[in-house]
């Protein structure tokens, strides 16, 4: 059976902190690295207030120092990114209401690879930062 995505985000996946295995991204070689779970990524995400913006290396630095960490596993962060804004939609689909979902639109913008990947494209995320006086 295939898992939605909001099943994806409540996983029981535990946050990793590991030592860095090469030198990619903004991460040395070596340097305590924390693999995020989809829950910390949302957790983050739902605390950046209406009509402010949060890029995706903030976001990642934001959790390195919450959790200890000298850095954040960009990969980890680019899934789990995905999977919080698809269930944020899955949840909108099944009724919720824009204020009870997670504003991923608030570090999602149109220069982020994810949101090309999105299933549901990339206006929504376009209209919503609009409506909030975001940047593109």
């Amino acid at each position: 059976m295939v898992k939605s995505w909001t099943d994806k985000l409540h996983a029981a996946d535990e946050p990793k902190l590991r030592p860095s295995p090469r030198t990619f991204s903004d991460i040395v070689e070596g340097d305590m690295m924390l693999v995020p779970t989809a829950r910390q990524v949302d957790e983050i995400m739902r605390a950046i207030p209406a009509g402010t913006s949060m890029d995706v290396r903030t976001l990642r630095r934001q959790l390195a120092l919450k959790h200890g960490a000298a850095a954040t596993c960009p990969l980890y962060t680019g899934y789990h990114l995905r999977t919080v804004a698809e269930a944020a939609h899955e949840a909108l689909e099944q009724g919720a209401r824009l204020d009870e979902i997670t504003p991923f639109w608030r570090v999602l913008d149109e220069a982020t690879p994810t949101t090309g990947r999105l299933t549901f494209g990339a206006g929504f995320v376009h209209q919503q930062r609009r409506e909030e006086g975001l940047p593109d």
